[in-house]
């Protein structure tokens, strides 16, 4: 069987508040995590276009939920980063509120969960992951920024950040930089999509 790879992928639309979802497609992805945890990051780097999905050095950039097509049959969606520090408190409640919204919408197939491998799980990623519970939500680990750390350690700090979270102890070292955890990602995808 060939492996799975992204062909296309294209930015579909953004989504805020109160504004309609786009037509359902075969599978929706969502992709979650702190801010600067690295989403936009590895939305650019598996499919292999580094315009595709806005970077900044400066958290909280993605303020809205963001559709990218893939191979123009499923979603990847980028969510808001969470546990911003220079955002309002209203602001903050904007952006849980449409997360909440989305997340309990019946549209999620599966979530990816980043997570930042050089760091102990936040309270807010500890509140993600009881939010991936509550809604039934099928989850993957990816624990980011993995080439931060010595290739050695990366399957076991990976294992313990997932651990430290209360998930089963696995998760994906993945590094943009180095393109570490991309074959195990799309292969992933791959999985979803065929039990979809």
């Amino acid at each position: 069987m060939q492996p799975f790879a992204i062909k296309q992928a294209e930015f579909l639309t953004s989504v805020g508040a109160g504004m309609p979802y786009p037509p359902p497609a075969r599978s929706e992805i969502a992709i979650v995590g702190k801010s600067n945890v690295g989403k936009s990051s590895l939305i650019n780097h598996l499919c292999n276009n580094k315009k595709l999905a806005r970077t900044s050095q400066h958290p909280g950039k993605t303020r809205l939920i963001n559709y990218f097509l893939l191979n123009r049959e499923f979603y990847l969606v980028d969510l808001p980063g969470y546990g911003f520090a220079k955002a309002s408190k209203q602001e903050k409640a904007g952006w849980g509120a449409l997360m909440e919204q989305y997340l309990s919408s019946g549209r999620v197939r599966h979530l990816f969960l980043l997570i930042d491998i050089r760091h102990a799980p936040t309270a807010e990623d500890r509140q993600m992951f009881a939010y991936a519970l509550y809604y039934g939500l099928p989850f993957t680990l990816i624990a980011t920024k993995a080439d931060k750390i010595a290739k050695s350690k990366r399957k076991q700090a990976a294992a313990a950040a997932a651990k430290q979270l209360g998930a089963p102890p696995a998760a994906i070292p993945y590094s943009a930089e180095s393109g570490d955890g991309r074959a195990a990602v799309l292969e992933r995808i791959g999985q979803i999509l065929t039990e979809a």
